[in-house]
């Protein structure tokens, strides 16, 4: 005789958790909102997204990068999420958590580059509301990771290797031939919102592909570059910074594979999280890869494709199977995962109570012969 135990995240710990959630997208929301306001025009914050060197109409600098409206998304998808009683707590959980690793990693390195000295040439009140932001999003994400610690509850259900009924027989179950499990006893399909087997294991897959293929070009460039050159593009340095709140591009793409191998393992252990994280994960690896394939487009680089430098045919190539791996994790994780039984709490089933009524499929047939007043 077995038990299965769901861990239950509280209704207060899905409110709070939405509710940090949209103090994270709004913090971002209000610089993106600011990088509108003094840009010269409207699309030149996307095109310094995409890295081109577009200065805004006054002399300051950008604060946003593409990660901002990522983060602002998932953030508000994961609000969503979390508040909506259909979504697995288990989902709802990985989904907060996945926001939380994500802004952990991506802000942690400006805490110390929003306070370095190369920087005395902007407006101090800007970047010090740049760094307190930063530090803000830092809070919310360890809020975020408090809040599922402490808002799991023992709770679900009686497993169903029990011999017994937890809470009596299903409704239905006295006119009925008879009851069984909702699931054989051989199948052991998980808790609700578990990733099944195949799209689990192609998620993993191309997340494992794509995060070792960009570790391995972080390595690539750190043997090219040297200790010293790596290490201003990893911790952040005059020569490599783009904008307030975007991390250096080394510990971006560092970072990128770090979640993605992370997701990776996950889906491939087919934990109940492993679903937002493979999104999370996905969706940052596709517009990484995207932006990249972009910006080649937009300076002729893949006009002369075949003239270009091996390096730079192999970098292009390695966006491009990113980018594609991201948007074929992303969809795959966004299918649907294990239901949650229905019925009672032990997930048992009456049937034959109607003529004709479908017998589920590991039940036992009916007698040849009826028993006496049937």
């Amino acid at each position: 005789m077995s038990k299965v135990r769901d861990s239950v995240l509280t209704r207060g710990a899905r409110g709070i958790g939405a509710l940090v959630c949209l103090l994270l997208a709004l913090l971002s929301a209000g610089w993106i909102i600011r990088d509108l306001a003094v840009a010269q025009h409207g699309a030149d914050i996307w095109w310094s997204w995409l890295g081109e060197a577009r200065r805004p109409r006054e002399f300051t600098a950008w604060a946003t990068s593409a990660l901002d409206p990522l983060l602002v998304l998932g953030a508000l998808g994961t609000a969503i999420a979390a508040l909506r009683t259909a979504v697995a707590p288990a989902v709802a959980a990985g989904a907060l958590l996945s926001v939380a690793a994500a802004t952990l990693l991506l802000r942690t390195p400006l805490v110390w580059i929003l306070g370095a000295g190369w920087l005395q040439g902007l407006d101090t009140d800007l970047t010090g509301w740049a760094r307190l932001t930063a530090l803000a999003q830092l809070a919310l994400a360890l809020v975020l990771t408090v809040v599922v610690a402490a808002g799991r509850q023992p709770g679900g259900r009686t497993g169903r290797h029990s011999g017994r009924f937890a809470h009596g027989l299903p409704e239905g179950a006295s006119s009925a031939y008879g009851v069984v499990h909702a699931a054989a006893y051989g199948a052991d399909p998980g808790p609700p919102g578990r990733p099944y087997k195949g799209p689990a294991r192609t998620a993993a897959f191309l997340l494992g592909a794509a995060g070792l293929a960009v570790a391995g070009w972080e390595i690539h460039r750190r043997v090219r570059l040297g200790a010293d050159g790596y290490r201003k593009g990893l911790l952040g340095d005059a020569s490599v910074f783009r904008a307030l709140l975007q991390p250096p591009a080394h510990w971006q793409s560092a970072a990128l594979a770090l979640l993605a191998l992370g997701a990776a393992a996950a889906a491939l252990r087919r934990a109940s999280w492993a679903r937002p994280a493979a999104m999370t994960a996905g969706a940052l690896l596709c517009v990484h890869g995207a932006l990249a394939l972009t910006l080649a487009v937009r300076t002729g680089e893949f006009g002369r494709l075949a003239g270009l430098p091996a390096g730079t045919q192999l970098e292009l190539g390695i966006a491009a199977g990113v980018a594609a791996a991201g948007l074929a994790a992303l969809i795959v994780a966004a299918r649907p995962g294990v239901p949650g039984l229905s019925g009672s709490a032990d997930g048992v089933r009456a049937y034959g109570s109607a003529p004709g009524e479908a017998r589920p499929p590991h039940a036992p047939p009916p007698p040849s012969t009826l028993p006496p007043g049937w």
